[in-house]
């Protein structure tokens, strides 16, 4: 992987915010649409904060929901929420190009809906997205996939599961490592310290599945 050390969460942001332009520009230069797939927790709140002040045409950009929780759009445990509070309700942008994951009906159904919406994007061609954001839990988890999962090492687009603290859907680690970017964003101290002791613990741990040859991680040092 490529590894992209900065000092300060500031200065991951600045480095981000510059090559997404620069990857947003190309792509509007060959009238081509962008696709990013956004995180949830509170890690990429800053970054996306410092986004939505990006002087470009959003309804170029269509949004994308790695995973979330089972829960209402309205609940602060909401990915959506999040994005949304921090970033597309600070933007102009058609509600056409907001692709959430919905969970006002059953969660298998809202599973087999988003993997629909996902391959109608596509045309029912290879899935790539141009940027999959992802955080990291200290476990060395990804999107929704945790250690040890069945789902590691399974291809899907997206599937319904069961955690203690709460239902979820995700995409998978196939749809992931399909994509043109894959960002690992380690934006403190010790989330980087956290992925330095988990990149030796093997392919049981879901981050060290990630696509070598496209993902960058952006940490700190």
């Amino acid at each position: 992987m490529k590894i992209i050390n900065k000092k300060s969460e500031k200065s991951l942001i600045d480095e981000f915010i510059r090559q997404f332009k620069k990857d947003y520009l190309r792509k509007k230069k060959q009238n081509k649409r962008f696709s990013i797939v956004l995180t949830g927790g509170r890690s990429p709140i800053k970054l996306y904060n410092k986004l939505s002040k990006l002087k470009i045409d959003w309804n170029n950009i269509d949004f994308f929901w790695g995973d979330e929780r089972y829960v209402s759009h309205k609940s602060k445990n909401s990915n959506y929420k999040m994005a949304f509070k921090n970033l597309i309700n600070k933007i102009k942008i058609n509600q056409n190009n907001i692709y959430s994951i919905k969970t006002n009906e059953t969660i298998s159904k809202c599973s087999r809906d988003y993997s629909k919406i996902i391959k109608n994007y596509f045309k029912n061609k290879k899935i790539s997205f141009d940027y999959f954001l992802l955080g990291m839990g200290e476990d060395g988890h990804i999107v929704s996939i945790f250690p040890n999962s069945n789902y590691i090492t399974k291809k899907f687009i997206c599937v319904s599961l069961n955690r203690k603290d709460f239902k979820r859907i995700t995409l998978s680690l196939n749809v992931i490592n399909n994509s043109k970017k894959i960002i690992l964003w380690l934006n403190n101290d010790l989330k980087s310290k956290c992925f330095n002791k988990i990149k030796n613990l093997g392919k049981k741990i879901p981050v060290n599945n990630l696509n070598s040859k496209r993902a960058l991680v952006y940490k700190i040092y």
